[in-house]
């Protein structure tokens, strides 16, 4: 498995797939990526490390992922990871994180305080009945602006059986008009039940593919595009 990479075409960034403590919510339906943690602290930690020491800094940012959200990462991969922005003097820093940590994201900012901090959020879907009571994402909210307070980006999932045109437009929508930054996920099937639909895939492709050419909106087509996982 490919755990670090350098994107190079849009937002130029480096990015390493870490190892973290079990994700906290851990229920996603669609979701097998769990599996890739562990309880064990020193393994953990010097897993991690050799990753981290493959970060050039030259491109001054930073995306770290991990199985879960950034608060699973133990406190000494932070420290890890601090140092080595510290020595490579790199500027931005993005970190994934499940909608329940979001009280406590004032902690990672201050502890990389002087580092611009993006999170990154896995909405999956602004369409509450197909997020949580079929993808089971936890994540409920009364305004979307109780999300893009604390959330400049988030992520999209698209392509799935049962998700609809009028729900992706509604969910592209959102995104566009609410959020600084977006991912759009199309969806490769795992070892989960959840089944793709080519025909829904093809018909976004064809009708929303122009989200390409805008700086802020990236697709992934393959979950492999930015270089790491399996």
């Amino acid at each position: 498995m490919n755990r670090y990479s350098r994107i190079l075409d849009k937002n130029p960034r480096e990015i390493v797939l870490l190892k973290s403590r079990p994700c906290k919510w851990g229920r996603c339906f669609f979701c097998d990526y769990i599996e890739d943690n562990s309880e064990n602290l020193e393994d953990i930690v010097g897993f991690n490390n050799n990753i981290l020491n493959e970060v050039k800094g030259d491109l001054k940012q930073l995306e770290v992922i991990n199985s879960g959200s950034v608060f699973e990462l133990p406190q000494e991969c932070l420290k890890d990871i601090k140092d080595i922005v510290i020595e490579k003097n790199i500027g931005v820093l993005y970190f994934e994180s499940h909608y329940s940590y979001r009280h406590r994201l004032e902690e990672i900012r201050d502890y990389f305080k002087g580092v611009e901090i993006v999170f990154k959020m896995g909405m999956e879907s602004f369409d509450e009945n197909f997020r949580n009571k079929y993808l089971k994402k936890g994540i409920v909210y009364d305004d979307i602006h109780e999300v893009s307070s604390k959330f400049s980006s988030v992520c999209l999932l698209v392509g799935i059986k049962g998700q609809t045109k009028d729900m992706i437009k509604n969910d592209i929508s959102i995104l566009l008009n609410n959020f600084d930054r977006g991912c759009i996920n199309i969806f490769v099937e795992n070892s989960t039940p959840v089944k793709r639909d080519e025909a829904l895939i093809d018909w976004f492709k064809e009708e929303y593919g122009y989200l390409e050419k805008l700086d802020n909106i990236e697709i992934l087509w393959n979950n492999t595009d930015f270089g790491v996982g399996d």
